[in-house]
């Protein structure tokens, strides 16, 4: 069989196959299921354009097969059929009606390229969010509130989330799908961006701009919470860590390994993620479960788990100078950090 058959052969499954996986995903990360303001009026213009587009498709082939019908040839019929070059009525409607359909797509286009522009920074209503991206995670500062973390951005439902987005290194894109769309985050130049949350969930985020070996892996998530439980994390971000007795060696560990990059206070950024609340977290470097043992081989060997990242590797097969008990340890301690 030639290898053209054999590729008409595939043909239908792979119509079917994309049929079944276009229900595939993760409903919170998926810009076709809005959950804020931002979101849900670009959804709008995708389907104003997509809209547009189908109309003037079926207009176009509905022309196409009545001009193949009304004016075939039949037998016996030797005349020329009418020319209409030069119509004038004909000239006026092919460029009179594209022009609407433009102008049907640009106003409301631009109308809201210009409100999602608005710049929230100094509005003293709005919750404010300073993010930073690093290869590869993310940083959230909340100056007004004096506290900052990592990875998992937590923000209170119905209120303006006004961002100023920059980037600690390369370029990144800063994209929470449900929320609205993506901005780049640049070294030197700070961008702004504006959210809202309508509901009380967890959305995923992602960077859209190749920067690394774990590009695809530079995940985060934003946790939209009522107002009331919102404000009890930020004071049990501000609260002091208390360690147990049975944590304290873990806790020596991690101050003579991890202390010069990790902060473990909610007013410290760092030079890699902040740690307080550490424990809360669902997830691992963003994209491991927050599990005992991801935590440890994540401390044993960072580049195995997630290559190209700065973080050094302290297992001993892996060039580092802890064993498995001490890593045990700083597991232990690490899982106090709430």
């Amino acid at each position: 069989m030639s290898g053209m058959k054999k590729l008409w052969r595939l043909l239908p499954l792979i119509a079917v196959m994309t049929f079944l996986l276009t229900g595939c995903g993760d409903p919170t990360l998926s810009a076709l299921q809005p959950k804020g303001p931002v979101a849900s009026e670009q959804l709008y213009l995708m389907k104003l354009s997509l809209f547009i587009m189908v109309f003037v498709v079926i207009v176009v082939f509905a022309i196409y097969v009545y001009v193949l019908i009304r004016f075939r040839k039949k037998a016996g019929d030797d005349s020329i059929p009418k020319q209409v070059e030069g119509s004038h009525v004909l000239e006026i409607i092919w460029t009179v009606v594209p022009i609407l359909l433009l102008l049907v797509l640009a106003v409301p286009t631009v109308s809201y390229t210009f409100k999602h522009s608005t710049n929230y920074t100094k509005d003293k209503a709005a919750v404010h969010v300073k993010v930073t991206a690093h290869q590869f995670w993310w940083q959230f500062e909340y100056p007004d509130l004096g506290i900052a973390t990592a990875q998992e951005l937590v923000v209170p439902k119905d209120k303006i989330i006004a961002f100023e987005l920059v980037s600690a290194d390369v370029s990144h894109a800063f994209w929470v799908p449900s929320l609205g769309g993506k901005v780049d985050t640049n070294p030197g130049i700070t961008n702004t961006l504006y959210l809202q949350a309508d509901e009380i969930a967890t959305f995923q985020g992602r960077c859209t701009e190749l920067c690394g070996a774990s590009h695809a892996l530079m995940n985060f998530t934003v946790a939209s919470k009522s107002e009331a439980d919102f404000d009890a994390w930020v004071a049990k971000m501000k609260a002091p860590a208390t360690v147990p007795a049975t944590a304290q060696k873990g806790e020596e560990l991690f101050k003579e390994n991890c202390m010069s990059c990790h902060a473990v206070n909610a007013n410290g950024p760092g030079v890699a993620p902040n740690l307080k609340g550490f424990a809360d977290r669902d997830t691992l470097a963003g994209i491991l479960e927050h599990t005992p043992e991801n935590m440890a081989l994540w401390i044993k060997d960072p580049q195995d788990q997630k290559p190209g990242n700065k973080m050094p590797a302290f297992g001993k097969k892996a060039g580092g100078k802890l064993d498995d008990a001490q890593i045990k340890d700083i597991v232990s301690y690490l899982q106090t950090l709430k």
